[in-house]
């Protein structure tokens, strides 16, 4: 049997090896490119002949531009240099259109200087949306005067719809790049990822591809909207650019596409938006540590979930077990749940505390004995007995749980009401799951007690999953760098999902 688990756990780990050697594989794959060898089917980038640019962002309400024609012209750099950061904000006049939950885009054009894009055969041009859709966030109140925070400033600003109903949300930043280095394709090879932002023509012998102008629509957060309503005029846009590399903006596209390929999958904006933060908040080589760590968290992660199962589903007895400890973890987990729900977190953190609160229930029918039958849809539940070993067990955990509510309860009490007195909440529901999360954030780590109180009274820690504790202590040295990219859910004043992790 033995023999059996060892060669199971062997198995996982080297399933975790090669699935690292072929991620750092494709990664390489995406940011190295092969140069062109020869001279027959290269592609010469035409910003080696340095030529005078200009770069031009207009705004309109259609789609598709033709002309000239209804057209609003909201910044133009003359003397374009590709080389030179900079970063502009611009106020933009909001049609009545776009106030009416109507569309505003941006077409951003990379032409030579002096010339009209329309007029210009070798100009480059993009359009990104400058408005998207969102619920807007339900405003939080005072729940004993029902005063809102923004109720004076913000009366003017708020939608006319429904709080359930979408309404039109302005970007307030535009992001650009242009790739700068003068890298030689080869024709018979290009990166599709890179080929659909390509445009060639030909001059004299040679093709060249003309500058390639990229969006970077990961730099679009959910934190930074704005809702437009009927008696908003102007709007800031701030248009930041900066230069990119090949290898880079490989990467970027590629990371654009997976978000993209996520919403297309059901993911609302705000989960994109969880998964745009890892990238964006984050710098690249630090993001490819903490993907070696993750890994590693991972796997450990998934040894002592293994372990866990298996340790409980072999239990028969509770003796030396704490089954009050038991009953907090699942009480913690579950109200974890419900406060990541209430939160409308993103489905990466909430799809594993649903399933990390099921498993604990599952545990606290196997602590209490617990049989369930159904009779029609209403249940009936029965509980075995004890033995004399497991009641003096259950003797010791309801002293030690005696001793730690005359300083539990009376904490957890006056926190809530403190924030009820200071906190403002979307409803009385938000109020009591923030509160009960508050207590777990704060006070979780007092409910390791009753277990040592246990262990101490019977001289044995025997009984306890230690397989399952080392795989989690080894996964504890990667939860820091980890939780510093993943940012999760959280109570005011309390830790991430992440630290939390650690308190249970």
């Amino acid at each position: 049997m033995w023999s059996g688990r060892s060669s199971f756990t062997s198995l996982v780990v080297g399933v975790f090896v090669v699935y690292v050697v072929h991620t750092c594989w494709v990664m390489y794959g995406i940011v190295y490119t092969r140069p062109c060898a020869g001279d027959g089917n290269c592609i010469q980038p035409y910003l080696a002949r340095r030529p005078k640019l200009q770069l031009s962002v207009y705004t309109t309400t259609r789609s598709n531009l033709g002309a000239e024609n209804n057209v609003d012209l909201v910044l133009n750099v003359e003397d374009f240099d590709v080389e030179s950061k900079f970063e502009r904000t611009v106020n933009v006049s909001v049609p009545k259109k776009t106030r009416n939950n109507g569309t505003l885009y941006a077409y951003i054009f990379v032409h030579h200087a002096g010339v009209l894009p329309w007029h210009d055969g070798k100009q480059v041009h993009l359009v990104s949306p400058l408005t998207t859709y969102m619920v807007p966030k339900p405003e939080e109140v005072n729940l004993l005067t029902g005063e809102s925070a923004t109720q004076q400033i913000e009366a003017e600003k708020r939608p006319t719809s429904a709080l359930d109903e979408p309404v039109s949300h302005w970007r307030p930043r535009l992001t650009l790049n242009v790739m700068v280095d003068d890298f030689v394709f080869d024709g018979a090879s290009l990166p599709a990822d890179v080929h659909r932002y390509m445009k060639m023509v030909q001059l004299g012998e040679a093709v060249h591809y003309l500058p390639i102008l990229f969006i970077d629509q990961l730099s679009n957060r959910v934190r930074d909207l704005m809702v437009i309503n009927r008696s908003t005029t102007e709007l800031p846009l701030t248009v930041s650019y900066d230069k990119i590399s090949l290898g880079r903006l490989r990467f970027w596209i590629h990371m654009q596409d997976a978000v993209y390929s996520l919403q297309q999958f059901g993911f609302s904006e705000k989960d994109a938006d969880e998964v745009k933060g890892i990238f964006v908040d984050t710098n690249l080589y630090f993001l490819a540590l903490t993907f070696f760590v993750a890994a590693f968290h991972l796997l450990f992660d998934f040894l002592a979930f293994k372990n866990d199962i298996s340790f409980w589903k072999k239990k028969k007895s509770m003796i030396g077990m704490s089954t009050k400890a038991v009953l907090w973890r699942c009480f913690s987990t579950v109200v974890i749940f419900l406060f990541l729900l209430d939160e409308q977190t993103s489905l990466l953190v909430l799809v594993p505390a649903g399933i990390g609160a099921a498993i604990e229930l599952w545990k606290v029918k196997k602590a209490l004995k617990m049989t369930v039958t159904w009779r029609g849809l209403r249940p009936t539940f029965q509980f075995g007995t004890y033995s004399e070993s497991e009641r003096r067990t259950e003797e010791y955990d309801t002293q030690a749980m005696k001793y730690l509510s005359y300083l539990l309860y009376p904490l957890c009490i006056g926190g809530a009401v403190y924030s009820l007195l200071n906190v403002r909440y979307k409803s009385w529901y938000s109020w009591l799951v923030s509160s009960f999360v508050n207590g777990v954030y704060a006070f979780g780590f007092l409910f390791m007690l009753p277990q040592l109180f246990v262990n101490y009274k019977m001289k044995s820690v025997a009984h306890l999953p230690w397989k399952a504790f080392t795989y989690k202590v080894s996964a504890s040295p990667a939860q820091g760098p980890r939780g510093l990219v993943v940012r999760l859910g959280r109570a005011s004043g309390g830790p991430s999902v992440e630290q939390r992790r650690g308190l249970l």
